[in-house]
């Protein structure tokens, strides 16, 4: 099974440090990134802008590409693919699927993460951060916060 998803980040509006999405689903009672299965003809990158979107409530623009991670689901091989992307505005809507989210500083989403393959994901996104501020290929930083 394939699926994509994404580690879904932002400044803080009032003091600009990073703040990462976690998504609940009561199914399972967990923690954990946005993300779900590809579409049949969908590319990873569709499917992990999607999810975000059906999950959060917030349109993204994915940035590095992270670990892909693998496990198994009922005995079957899964294979996610992630991003870190930012969230761009939006407002999170409550489904069956996902029933709340937070926005927590990476230290306190790492501690709530379920599983530690999310952690791993997370870890790899705070990486890509030197300067702890994500860059995206292409794109010009802006004024203004």
């Amino acid at each position: 099974m394939l699926a994509a998803g994404c580690v879904l980040w932002r400044r803080a509006e009032r003091s600009g440090e990073l703040e990462i999405c976690l998504v609940h689903r009561p199914r399972y009672d967990d923690w954990s990134h946005p993300k779900g299965k590809l579409k049949r003809g969908e590319s990873a990158p569709a499917a992990a802008r999607r999810e975000v979107l059906e999950e959060t409530g917030h349109p993204c623009i994915p940035g590095a590409p992270l670990p892909t991670v693998h496990y198994l689901v009922d005995g079957r091989p899964k294979e996610v693919f992630y991003w870190g992307a930012e969230a761009t505005g939006g407002a999170f809507v409550p489904s069956g699927e996902v029933d709340r989210v937070c926005w927590l500083p990476p230290a306190a989403a790492r501690a709530r993460l379920t599983q530690d393959r999310d952690r791993d994901v997370l870890d790899a996104l705070l990486t890509t951060l030197p300067d702890g501020r994500p860059d995206h290929p292409g794109r010009t930083s802006t004024s203004g916060g």
